[in-house]
């Protein structure tokens, strides 16, 4: 999603969505012709982003990931969880067991 589409959806501001951004609720990646940055809408709900997101970035940045490595680890599918992809599980309310998860890539 570009960011006027998150705006669309959560019926933040632009400049609350920035801070989002600053505040590394949520990450993007630039894409497209234009550069646009670009977030996955997993990472959002209507209120705006999924509460249990913004911990599991942190522990996944502190642990040396870049935000591309961030975002292809959290659509990566993976046979060990009920729902797929950690940030399947992440939706359906598993923020443990993928902050365990996550921890144990600084190793």
């Amino acid at each position: 999603m570009t960011v006027p589409d998150v705006m669309t959806l959560t019926g933040a501001s632009q400049a609350r969505v920035r801070t989002w951004l600053s505040d590394r609720e949520i990450i993007g990646t630039r894409r497209g012709p234009n550069g646009a940055l670009m977030v996955p809408a997993a990472f959002l709900t209507g209120e705006g982003p999924l509460k249990s997101l913004r911990g599991t970035i942190s522990v996944l940045s502190d642990s040396g990931l870049s935000d591309e490595q961030i975002l292809q680890w959290l659509g990566e599918p993976d046979d060990t969880l009920p729902v797929g992809t950690p940030i399947g599980a992440l939706q359906a309310g598993h923020k443990a067991e993928i902050r365990r998860r996550a921890q144990e890539t600084a190793f």
